[in-house]
């Protein structure tokens, strides 16, 4: 136990050495994403209500006379697993990416990934602007629960961070990574009741049963659903849920990770 603490507290001291570095790189992740875009930041509000738009429209006719307020239903889904999908994207690249300053000198590897997670949360908050907008323009009710959503930000973002560690790894021993994962996320989507809930799926309850039990992203979509639109507090078993998928996978992303980062140098 001791040791253990020992080595937690080696983690710690070495992270709080290198945080103005990761300071840097979210700051230049964002510039570099919004260096050329004419409208720049306000492009991170644009975007997803544009898309959101869209699929609102598609959508409509299918799901809308079931579920009230579609467009806020809708986009509290896309919002969160946007965030998700472009982080966790951005974070396969990240380690073979930098190759050529981790061959000059020491930085802690995981620096990188953290960074490209970090920046993608930097974008979500971006995106909140978006989600008031639809929120006055659909005259949705608010209440005291929606102040609570940053706690189902955390747990997703600690997801992420274990998700993007566990894919920077792989990718750096197996490039057909990034491919799969495309793949991955595709079906993921369409297996996260995104623009549609779980009722539209009653016939089919091996699905729905599967959704809710191996599909962390239903947890914090529901999560948020719940204190943004609903305008009520999520259950605690869906609370726990994301805690431990949350947990879970950041306990496998660091620990890939850190067993496998001295063999980084001869692969990138």
């Amino acid at each position: 136990m001791n040791k253990t603490s020992n080595k937690f507290a080696q983690y710690w001291k070495e992270f709080w050495k290198y945080k103005d570095l990761l300071k840097l790189l979210v700051v230049k992740n964002i510039k570099l994403k919004y260096r050329r875009s004419f409208l720049g930041y306000l492009w991170s509000v644009l975007n997803p209500l544009f898309i959101m738009i869209v699929m609102a429209i598609v959508f409509s006719t299918m799901f809308q006379r079931e579920i009230e307020n579609f467009a806020l239903y809708l986009f509290c889904g896309q919002l969160l697993f946007n965030f998700m999908n472009n982080s966790t994207h951005q974070a396969i690249a990240s380690i073979t990416g930098s190759g050529a300053l981790l061959k000059k000198t020491y930085v802690p590897k995981y620096i990188f990934t953290l960074a490209r997670i970090t920046s993608g949360l930097v974008d979500l908050c971006f995106s909140f602007g978006a989600l008031v907008i639809v929120m006055i323009a659909t005259q949705a009710r608010v209440s005291w629960h929606a102040l609570l959503f940053p706690l189902v930000i955390v747990q997703l973002y600690v997801f992420c961070v274990g998700l993007g560690l566990f894919l920077a790894q792989a990718n750096v021993f197996f490039k057909d990574i990034q491919y799969i994962y495309n793949a991955v996320t595709t079906a993921w989507m369409y297996l996260t009741p995104i623009f549609y809930d779980l009722d539209f799926l009653s016939k089919a309850p091996t699905l729905v049963w599967c959704i809710k039990h191996f599909n962390p992203m239903y947890y914090y979509i529901g999560q948020f659903r719940d204190l943004v639109w609903a305008n009520r507090l999520p259950g605690p078993m869906i609370v726990i849920a994301g805690c431990c998928a949350a947990l879970i996978m950041l306990v496998i992303g660091v620990w890939t990770f850190m067993r496998s980062k001295d063999k980084f140098i001869l692969y990138i």
